[in-house]
């Protein structure tokens, strides 16, 4: 293993992003990062050393956010196809943290569940081929979105309304692959069963996107895991699983050969490629992607002081498979 630093702004460092990365993806100048407590994307460009020169670009700049540009949008997948960038929010509803010793008021913010607009988002920015900086885009929210579709789907639509951290509904990494767009779940896991989504997602005019078609839903039996994010790896997928609560471990990298499965994939068609490290309440496996020459470089939610740089950066993992 070897590890890289990226190396944020001085705004970035003051809104923690860089210790609250959860989407990574490469490019060919450098790679996209997002953290899940803003609505924006950052992108580093390699100096043969490093990653830095970083440029902050805000959803709503681009495309039509429910709640404005200020809300977080709990990034949690990046894509890139076709000369588009595509981002995904969590879609998930939030429980309050405890912050009180106090047992009534800790009480009272565990019974607090929150939704946040901004996180039911699937956007799709095309990219300018000669700075590399998004341009307006589409997005898919609301009554058009993900969620509202699978309002009553017998799997689903139960986990709807409960948040993510408690196994409800949290989506957590995504790929394109042609038309086909790939939703990898957090949760909910289902007696040990993972899923991933497939939908169709196509221009409705106006900056929005629709739902073309069904919502596929493929089981995996990734041993009581959910997906943590996506990437492409020659024709098939590579997951980064771990758990779909606020557990540390344990993470793995998982290959699926979607050409030879179906909807149910059992665990003898899928192939544990890695085992990564992780740390107690904290470096948590976010964001993977497949790097130029075949490695894996893996950023961290919740980075340990060992991962900080004095310059202001954080230390991602690269790992040879």
């Amino acid at each position: 293993m070897e590890q890289v630093e990226l190396r944020f702004d001085p705004a970035s460092r003051e809104a923690r992003t860089h210790t609250n990365l959860s989407a990574l993806l490469r490019d060919e100048a450098g790679v996209w990062v997002a953290g899940d407590e803003t609505a924006t994307v950052e992108h580093l460009v390699w100096t043969g050393e490093r990653y830095a020169g970083q440029r902050t670009f805000f959803l709503d700049d681009y495309v039509r956010l429910p709640a404005g540009r200020e809300d977080e949008a709990d990034i949690e997948g990046l894509a890139l196809a076709d000369g588009h960038l595509w981002a995904v929010g969590s879609h998930s509803l939030k429980r309050r943290r405890v912050k009180s010793t106090d047992p009534a008021k800790a009480a009272r913010r565990l019974a607090a569940v929150v939704r946040e607009e901004n996180r039911f988002v699937l956007a799709r920015l095309p990219l300018d081929p000669v700075t590399n900086a998004p341009l307006p885009g589409s997005v898919l929210s609301g009554r058009d979105g993900v969620a509202a579709r699978l309002a009553d789907d017998p799997h689903l639509g139960p986990f709807l309304a409960l948040p993510g951290k408690d196994n409800g509904f949290d989506v957590e990494g995504v790929a394109v692959d042609g038309e086909q767009v790939y939703l990898g779940l957090r949760g909910p896991v289902l007696r040990g069963w993972a899923v991933v989504l497939e939908i169709m997602p196509v221009e409705a005019g106006g900056g929005r996107l629709r739902l073309d078609g069904p919502v596929r839903k493929h089981f995996l039996d990734l041993g009581g895991l959910g997906v943590r994010d996506i990437a492409p790896y020659d024709g098939d997928l590579l997951l980064l699983t771990g758990p779909s609560m606020i557990l540390d471990g344990p993470v793995r990298v998982v290959r699926w050969r979607m050409r030879h499965t179906g909807d149910l994939v059992p665990a003898d068609e899928l192939e544990t490629l890695a085992e990564l490290p992780h740390g107690v309440d904290c470096d948590r496996p976010e964001g993977l992607t497949v790097l130029r020459d075949g490695r894996l470089m893996v950023v961290y939610d919740s980075p340990s002081p060992a991962r900080i740089t004095p310059a202001g950066g954080v230390l991602a993992d690269v790992f040879t498979l």
